[in-house]
Order: C-alpha cells, then sequence, then structure tokens
C-alpha cells in the first residue's frame, strides 16, 4: 500500500511539473474562453478595409474626358468605277452631293496647370480638327494643341479656363514593382471609372509601340478610352500616362502599360517652350546584340547596339561608324542594348559626343557630331 501510494504521489508530482512547464512555455494552450475548449481561439482582431477614397478623390478632378472628330472620305463601292456600271447608269459622282463623313473617337487626359494646360496622349488627337474637354465640373471647352510628340506618344492641349484643379505630379523613379496604383480614365466612353493595381514591372521596352519606351506595366485594368489617362499613386499623385494595353480581344487582360511622369513631364516642358521636341540624332539604325550575334562577332558578352545601318552623309557616316560597329558607351555611359540609344537623343544638337565601338574584336572611340532627329513623317 506504501508502495502504491509512493507511485501515486510521484505521478501526481510529475503532471504538476509538467503542467507548470506548459504553463510557463505555453501560457495560452491551457486557457479557454469557451467552456469545453482545451486550445485558446485565436481573437484576431478585425483588419481595417483598405480604401483608396482619398487618393480617388485628389486626383479624379484633374483627368478630363477628350472627344475629337476628323472628316475622312466617304468611300464609294468599288462598283461605282466599273466602266460597264458607268455605261448604264452614268458617272455617279456627277450627281454626288454627299458631304465627308466624320470619325469620332475619345480618350482621356489630364490638368497638369491651373491655366488650362492638358497632357494626353498623341495618338488621342492625332489628325484631329475638333477637339473637346469635358471637365469634371461638367463643362465642356474646345481645345487646341499645343504641340505634341510622336515619338513618344504625347501631347499637350491646352482649354480657355482658370483655376483648374491641376494634378500633383509623383516620382516615377520611386515605383517599386508590388506599389499599389489607381489608373483614372474614360473607358467606352461610360465615364470616369477608377481601376486598382499594382506595379507589375518597370522599364519595359521593345515592344514596337513607340520610338522610344520606358513603360510602367501594371494590372489595372486599361481599356479603350483610357488613353491619355492618369497613373496614380496611393497619395493620388502622377505617376503615368496610360497609354496602350495588350490585348487580343480588346479589352483588358491585366497587361497595361503607362509613360513614367518623370519622362512625361520633360516632353511637356520641351512642348510648352518650344511647341516641340528637339532630340540629337546621328544617322544611325540598331538592334539588340542576342546571344547568336555576340558569337559571330566574336564578342565577348552579348551587351551594346549593334550598328545595323548608316545613313549615307549623316554624322556617323561622316564620323566612321560603319554598319555591323557595337555601340558599347556614349559620352562614357554603357550602353547595355538598344533602349540606351536614348543616350544620344537625350544630347543638344550642335555638340559633339565621344562613343566607344567593338570593330574586329578591337574597342575604338570616335568623335561625333550630333545633329537634330529630323520629324517623323505624319502619319494618314
Amino acid at each position: 500500500m506504501k508502495k502504491l501510494w509512493l507511485i501515486f504521489a510521484q505521478s501526481a508530482t510529475l503532471a504538476l511539473a509538467f503542467l507548470f512547464v506548459l504553463k510557463t512555455f505555453y501560457p495560452n494552450l491551457l486557457s479557454s474562453d469557451e467552456p469545453g475548449s482545451l486550445f485558446k481561439l485565436a481573437n484576431t482582431p478585425r483588419q481595417n478595409i483598405v480604401s483608396y477614397n482619398a487618393a480617388a478623390s485628389k486626383a479624379m478632378p484633374s483627368v478630363v474626358n477628350i472627344f475629337t472628330s476628323k472628316e475622312t472620305p466617304s468611300e464609294k463601292p468599288p462598283i461605282l468605277d466599273d466602266p460597264m456600271f458607268r455605261r448604264f447608269f452614268g458617272d455617279p459622282s456627277e450627281d454626288d452631293d454627299e458631304e465627308p463623313q466624320r470619325e469620332d473617337s475619345l480618350g482621356s487626359g489630364v490638368i497638369v496647370t491651373a491655366y488650362g494646360l492638358i497632357l494626353t496622349n498623341h495618338h488621342v488627337i492625332d489628325g484631329a480638327d475638333e477637339i473637346k474637354v469635358a471637365l469634371a465640373d461638367g463643362r465642356i471647352l474646345p481645345a487646341r494643341i499645343v504641340g505634341s510628340d510622336p515619338d513618344t506618344d504625347l501631347a499637350v492641349l491646352r482649354v480657355n479656363a482658370s483655376e483648374l484643379p491641376a494634378i500633383t505630379f509623383g516620382r516615377s523613379d520611386k515605383l517599386n514593382i508590388g506599389d499599389v496604383v489607381l489608373a483614372i480614365g474614360n473607358p467606352f466612353g461610360v465615364g470616369q471609372t477608377v481601376t486598382q493595381g499594382i506595379v507589375s514591372a518597370l522599364g519595359r521596352h521593345h515592344l514596337g509601340i513607340n520610338t522610344f519606351e520606358n513603360f510602367i506595366q501594371t494590372d489595372a485594368p486599361i481599356n479603350p478610352g483610357n488613353s491619355g489617362g492618369a497613373l496614380v499613386d496611393t497619395d493620388g499623385n502622377l505617376v503615368g500616362i496610360n497609354s496602350a494595353i495588350y490585348s487580343q480581344s480588346g479589352g483588358s487582360v491585366g497587361i497595361g502599360f503607362a509613360i513614367p511622369s518623370g519622362l512625361a513631364q520633360q516632353i511637356m516642358d520641351q512642348i510648352i517652350r518650344n511647341g516641340s521636341v528637339t532630340r540629337g540624332w546621328i544617322g544611325i539604325e540598331v538592334q539588340d546584340v542576342t546571344p547568336e550575334l555576340a558569337e559571330s562577332f566574336k564578342l565577348k558578352e552579348a551587351r551594346g547596339a549593334l550598328i545595323a545601318s548608316v545613313m549615307r552623309g549623316s554624322p556617323a557616316d561622316k564620323a566612321g561608324i560603319k554598319p555591323g560597329d557595337v555601340l558599347i558607351e556614349v559620352n562614357g555611359k554603357p550602353v547595355a542594348d538598344i533602349s540606351d540609344i536614348n543616350l544620344i537623343s537625350g544630347l543638344n544638337p550642335g555638340t559633339t559626343a565621344t562613343i566607344k565601338i567593338v570593330r574586329s574584336q578591337a574597342e575604338r572611340k570616335l568623335t561625333v557630331a550630333i545633329a537634330k532627329r529630323p520629324q517623323p513623317p505624319a502619319r494618314n
């Protein structure tokens, strides 16, 4: 009996010691808010519902709807030009009083100054002979083109108004992948709309959209009519101008592209001062150096821009640059791929630049005069 009592006492002591250890190291394990429950249920505080109303309310008054129209010649059925048709029915053009047709389109824009300057895409107003801007307060005003830049797809408009709600510019160079952004515009003409997403990628190029590309990619839904509208951060500051989407259906599939606000500011400043954008030019066509080309030219690595052609009589031609050369440096700044050809376009015409090329596996430095980039031909 004494032995059984001793065993019981030892067992009870061990059990108490075990519970003491559990209570010391796992204090929540044995407590319970509900009778009959061995473990405490987590009392997770309710998460605050995140709202972007403040950012949207700040930016929305600065985003406008743009309506454009232009005359297009009325197309006649080919049968009207058929000699047999003319023989029996005469020449329909003799009594044709049809007026030219008008083609309407829509887009968006962003008020950038209180005295009526509006930033939008070049393709929104390209070829338009009538432009109207609908403000957030309901006013519809005629607009004129201050200037545009097809190479970056940006344009500046002016309306005769003052004390407008100008957008606040943010720092597009401070964006990071994963940052939340809002796209504001007029998709499909339904009216001003705000959509939300994140920055999916930065520095997108090689897309074949513009001559000079440095896009912000976002999954914030962007649709036709959003072009020229604002991409803003969670403080309501402008970080991009919505410009294009990747889509096989015409609607958003979560791949949209915006021009960074920093680049838009640079272009806008030149347009406001000069009415157009002046860029440096030396007269070369370039392509990326692929691993196959690097091996063919016996380069150490696939970097730089392969000079595919040189315009006869151009600054590059006069400086001794030849097709097959690989451009690797401009004024001491490395050229990683063809996107860095912007190093040349950013130079002032009338100056000179030192460029480094690779020819026959040897590096060479050449001095080239910078000319003014010719204006691209107008699109019909």
